[in-house]
């Protein structure tokens, strides 16, 4: 906020006055933070300008729109966009392709970078009026539901694409011969690799640490293929 408010605010009090209004707590999604920034930028202009606003409200429009916008930026860049980049860059990388961590780095940055530069504008040129409308007709709610079935969906993908769970063992049942993964295939497909995903998820949420996780899931692996079981 500081080089729009040494822009506006022309004396060294008006400086410190804008400054201790933006010191409160804010906690917004990065990617799109610039949006509620540029609102406020363009409310300090106006009271400056004008005088004839209530200051305190600068920073109470701010704060206010992170609840909406952390919605909308976290279901979006944070549980959709960056699984499709991380997707695409660890497709190349187990193909052992330089491009995978590149390309990962390129289509989650230069986006989001973009992002940030054009939302200070909007949120300059449309004021509160434009957040507080959509708000009010539903917008937000819509956005956020819709970013957050597109992650899922990615995720779901990607669980069926990119994690492999195979079971190698086999019986023989008089002159049949019971293929063990056959089984789980016809409950339905992809089933052992949707049920380790959810239980490292799982273990995840319930504080167990992500290596420990990686570390067992490892060990699981080694073990069951040396008796045969994977």
């Amino acid at each position: 906020m500081f080089p729009a408010i040494k822009l506006y605010c022309k004396t060294p009090q008006e400086q410190v006055e804008a400054l201790k209004r933006h010191t409160a707590f804010f906690n917004i999604t990065p990617n799109i933070c610039t949006f509620s920034l540029g609102m406020a930028a363009s409310m300090e202009k106006e009271y400056v300008e004008k005088k004839d606003m209530d200051p305190s409200t600068i920073n109470a429009v701010k704060v206010s729109l992170m609840g909406p916008l952390s919605g909308i930026g976290d279901s979006f860049f944070w549980g959709t966009f960056r699984v499709i980049a991380a997707g695409v860059g660890i497709s190349l990388a187990q193909q052992g392709s330089i491009l995978g961590p590149i390309l990962f780095l390129l289509l989650f940055n230069v986006p989001h970078l973009i992002i940030r530069y054009y939302c200070t504008i909007w949120g300059y040129q449309l004021g509160s009026k434009f957040i507080q409308t959509s708000y009010e007709n539903g917008l937000i709610q819509h956005m956020t539901k819709l970013a957050t079935v597109i992650g899922l969906t990615t995720v779901g993908a990607m669980i069926a694409t990119m994690v492999t769970f195979n079971v190698g063992f086999t019986a023989q049942i008089g002159e049949t011969t019971l293929v063990l993964q056959e089984v789980f295939d016809q409950i339905m497909p992809k089933i052992l690799p949707l049920l380790l995903t959810l239980g490292a998820f799982g273990a995840i949420r319930k504080g167990v640490k992500v290596n420990t996780v990686i570390l067992a899931i490892f060990t699981f692996g080694l073990i069951g293929t040396l008796i045969g079981l994977l």
